[in-house]
């Protein structure tokens, strides 16, 4: 009879995606892919990966960018604290590694930005150390094979699968290994009605056995999801200049530049303000959903009713996309320029 190892590693040489960091033992490549990966479908992240590694073919010239660059580089992407800590790392490796990204997974975890998960990627598929990888694909796997009711998200449960996945990897091809068991819950073992029937590891999966399935992986915890009511000013001139201001402060969007904003407590709020604005046109309703906010945001066009701020600037409306934004705005964007641009 097969071991779990390699019926995982068959089922992964005959399944698996073709994508370019998998093609390589460059640990600035794979670092760069795990980072983009974090909280990103693989179909959105490859073409942020390719652009990325064509503008910084090497970790010298990504240290060396200025952070707008970056973020612009970045945007669409979401979470941006994920840019700003690739920029810190790249100088961590630059100024303190000469160039060299550590090669083990202590030593990686040293680095700005680089959690558990990401330096035993790094470690085991450029340095083939045998460290176990565990993302929300290898919680799925284990828990069902095993039918394990441990929380992923508790400190016991994510000790108890670190410590199973640890003792489960090939020991001679932990890289190979890594690749499969997180291709396998991509693919096979997926979150909502896995192909159980056609699943070759089947027979020794517990949770289809003692149907928990979809009871599997346990968590303790359902995030709180705050609700937050934006209004952004499009100050348009007459000179058809608008203003914009960069986000400051540790919140979400930070260094990324948006139109002046207004927030409010309530829709109710929010809504009887709008009745009494003054303006050339306000949008319908955008939705913006984030993992633990959900932004519920309209835009108003009108002529600028007080002075400049210090911390705003003025520009022409083509050169909006030359700042970094949130997808929120650029959507808007996208959608008005060219009637804004009549008005």
């Amino acid at each position: 009879m097969l071991l779990f190892q390699d019926l995982i590693i068959n089922w992964y040489h005959e399944n698996h995606r073709n994508l370019p960091w998998r093609d390589t033992n460059n640990p600035y490549f794979i670092w760069l892919s795990e980072i983009i990966l974090q909280q990103t479908r693989v179909d959105q992240g490859l073409p942020y990966f390719e652009k990325f590694i064509a503008h910084y073919p090497t970790v010298y010239e990504l240290a060396n960018s200025d952070e707008q660059a970056i973020l612009n580089d970045w945007q669409g992407l979401g979470y941006y604290s994920r840019a700003r800590n690739l920029h810190k790392t790249a100088k961590e490796v630059v100024e303190i590694h000469n160039g060299r990204f550590p090669e083990t997974y202590l030593e990686l975890l040293k680095l700005t930005g680089i959690g558990p998960y990401t330096a035993a990627a790094i470690a085991s598929f450029a340095f083939d150390e045998v460290k176990a990888v565990v993302d929300g694909n290898v919680y799925r796997v284990l828990s069902r094979i095993f039918d394990l009711d441990d929380a992923i998200d508790s400190n016991q449960g994510k000790k108890n699968f670190e410590l199973l996945a640890n003792e489960l990897i090939d020991k001679y091809k932990p890289a190979i290994y890594n690749q499969a068991i997180m291709e396998f819950g991509a693919l096979q073992c997926v979150p909502v009605n896995p192909t159980c029937g056609a699943c070759p590891l089947q027979f020794q999966c517990l949770a289809f056995k003692n149907k928990t399935i979809s009871q599997r992986p346990v968590k303790l915890k359902k995030a709180k999801v705050v609700v937050r009511h934006f209004l952004y000013l499009v100050e348009l001139s007459k000179s058809k200049t608008i203003r914009i201001e960069k986000r400051e402060g540790k919140g979400i969007w930070q260094n990324l530049f948006q139109f002046p904003l207004l927030e409010f407590d309530s829709s109710e709020k929010k809504n009887i303000f709008l009745t009494t604005l003054k303006a050339e046109f306000i949008s319908q309703e955008y939705k913006h959903i984030l993992s633990h906010q959900h932004l519920l945001a309209h835009f108003a066009v009108r002529t600028p009713r007080e002075k400049i701020r210090s911390n705003q600037q003025e520009i022409s409306l083509s050169e909006l996309s030359d700042f970094p934004i949130p997808r929120l705005i650029e959507k808007f964007w996208e959608e008005y320029s060219e009637m804004i641009s009549k008005i």
